[in-house]
């Protein structure tokens, strides 16, 4: 079933309430000195602000939407009816929230028939959100600021830009070491601001490349529509836009293939 612009203004809109909602919630937890964090089955942690989060926002879908389906990183599948699904991660950059480091964020991404067609990530310790809807722009507010246009930079040769990643030993985990130090080699400057922090500095013009060797679509479906209204790319590491790869980059166009190139050298 086709969209319509009103479709994704309604849940563009609905989720950015709900996104400032769970900041508020989130915020409560954030450097919380006796703060619990347990282990999941993957030996990722996992506090109550992720899984508070994430049942915050999906009871208010369920009176808002309640014909959408819902995927999180938190508490699965929830089917639905309509062509929509919501893809939910509460609190992507659970490491950054648990060591105190603000550059964690909540991600809502929204489905139509398995094409991302809205997405917000919201930095709640930042007080900062960046978001987005096909055909309607991709937006970077500050605070209380009027929102501006999100575009990423006009960088076009490797030597001049600025690359980030999350975590070394993953590129080791799945046997892309080498790409990893090709591309350190190549690029102007190297960082680990990772997760989805990364990526948003993409679509802000202020990284050029952001690469994930390991990525589930919880962590991914609200970064197509951000980086593709800024102007940029989100692929996996064949070149699809895809949030079903395994991995994810995001980087601006003019440098895709060079990047591609490199981090599929055997």
């Amino acid at each position: 079933m086709p969209y319509t612009f009103n479709d994704l203004k309604l849940r563009l809109d609905f989720a950015l309430r709900v996104a400032r909602e769970a900041s508020a919630f989130i915020l409560r937890y954030y450097q919380l000195p006796e703060l619990n964090v347990e282990r999941k089955a993957d030996e990722s942690p996992v506090t109550l602000a992720d899984r508070g989060a994430e049942e915050l926002i999906r009871a208010r879908l369920a009176v808002e939407f309640p014909h959408d389906a819902i995927l999180g990183e938190e508490f699965g599948e929830t089917p639905g009816m309509s062509s929509f699904r919501w893809i939910l991660d509460p609190v992507d950059g659970t490491k950054s929230f648990v060591h105190g480091v603000p550059l964690f964020g909540t991600l809502i991404g929204v489905e139509c028939d398995r094409q991302c067609v809205v997405g917000v990530c919201r930095f709640p310790a930042l007080n900062e959100v960046v978001y987005a809807a096909s055909g309607q722009g991709a937006w970077w507010q500050k605070g209380d600021e009027p929102p501006q246009r999100a575009t990423v930079s006009s960088i076009n040769r490797l030597e001049d830009a600025l690359f980030c990643q999350t975590n070394f030993l993953r590129w080791e985990t799945v046997g892309r070491w080498n790409a990893l130090l090709g591309i350190l080699r190549r690029v102007g400057l190297a960082r680990g601001w990772g997760d989805c922090y990364g990526h948003v500095l993409v679509a802000t013009g202020r990284a050029e490349i952001m690469v994930d060797p390991s990525l589930n679509p919880w962590d991914a479906a609200a970064l197509v529509p951000i980086l593709t209204e800024a102007g940029g790319c989100f692929v996996d590491w064949t070149g699809e836009t895809t949030i079903y790869g395994g991995n994810g980059i995001s980087v601006v166009p003019a440098l895709k293939d060079e990047v591609l190139q490199i981090l599929n050298q055997v």
